[in-house]
C-alpha cells in the first residue's frame, strides 16, 4: 500500500516567488514560506509513518490468513482420523490408542494457531488504524499549506493564521499515531517475550518424555537378559 503523498512543489515555488518580492510591508509572507516549509516536513513524516503501518497491516493480515488456511488443514486431518476410528469402531475392530491421542493433539494445535490468526487479525487492524491516523495529518497539513497559500496570494494574514491552526490539528494526528506505534511495538514485544518463554518449556517438555520413555521401555524388558558387553 503506497503512503499519502504530499504534491505541493509547485505551490511552495509560488510562495517563495512571493516572499522574494514581498515589499517591507509585506515581510509576513517571508513567515508563511518558513512555516509552509515546516509543515511540509511534518506532513512527509507522517506520510512515511502512514505508509509503514499499512505495510504492516498488509503483512499482519497476510500472516492472519496462513494461520487460518494451516487451522483448515489441521481440522481436515482431524476429521479425516476421527472418521476412521469410527468406522473401526463400527466394523469391531480394535482403535490404536496413539490416533485418539492424534484427535487431542489437533485439537489443541488448533487452539493455538487460532489464538496466533486472532493475535494477527488484531494486530492488522491495530496496523490500519494507526494509518488511518497519520493519513488524516496528512491531510490536514496540505490544507493548512494550501490555507497559508491563499493568505499570500490574497495579502490577507487571517488565511495564513487560519492555515496555523488547521496545522495544529495535524500535529495532534500526527503524536496520537506515534503513540498508538508505541503501544503496539510494547504488545509486540511482549507477545514476542511470551513466545520465547514457551520454547523452552516445550523443550523441557520432549526431553522429560523421552526420558520416560526410555525408563518404561527399561521397565519392560525381559528378565533374563544381560547387559550388553561393553565395546
Amino acid at each position: 500500500m503506497e503512503a499519502p503523498e504530499v504534491p505541493l512543489e509547485h505551490l511552495h515555488e509560488q510562495l517563495e516567488h512571493h516572499a522574494e518580492h514581498a515589499g517591507e510591508g509585506e515581510r509576513w509572507v517571508l513567515g508563511v514560506a518558513v512555516s509552509s516549509a515546516i509543515i511540509a516536513g511534518l506532513a512527509a513524516i507522517a506520510s512515511l509513518l502512514a505508509g509503514v503501518n499499512a505495510n504492516e497491516a498488509m503483512i499482519d493480515q497476510m500472516r492472519a490468513s496462513d494461520q487460518w488456511s494451516l487451522y483448515q488443514a489441521k481440522g481436515v486431518k482431524w476429521n479425516i482420523l476421527n472418521t476412521k476410528l469410527e468406522l473401526l469402531a463400527a466394523l469391531g475392530k480394535a482403535v490404536d490408542p496413539k490416533d485418539k491421542d492424534k484427535l487431542g493433539q489437533y485439537k489443541a494445535e488448533q487452539e493455538k494457531i487460532s489464538e496466533v490468526a486472532k493475535e494477527k487479525e488484531k494486530g492488522s487492524a491495530e496496523h490500519l488504524e494507526t494509518h488511518e491516523t497519520f493519513a488524516r495529518s496528512v491531510t490536514l497539513f496540505q490544507v493548512a499549506i494550501a490555507v497559508a497559500a491563499m493568505g499570500v496570494l490574497t495579502r490577507r494574514r487571517f488565511f495564513w493564521y487560519l492555515g496555523l491552526l488547521v496545522s495544529v490539528g495535524g500535529v495532534v494526528f500526527l503524536g496520537q499515531g506515534l503513540v498508538h506505534m508505541r503501544a503496539e511495538a510494547a504488545v509486540a514485544s511482549q507477545v514476542e517475550a511470551s513466545q520465547a518463554g514457551e520454547k523452552p518449556a516445550k523443550a523441557a517438555g520432549h526431553e522429560r518424555a523421552k526420558e520416560e520413555t526410555a525408563h518404561a521401555s527399561g521397565e519392560t524388558a525381559p528378565a533374563g537378559s544381560a547387559p550388553l558387553p561393553a565395546q
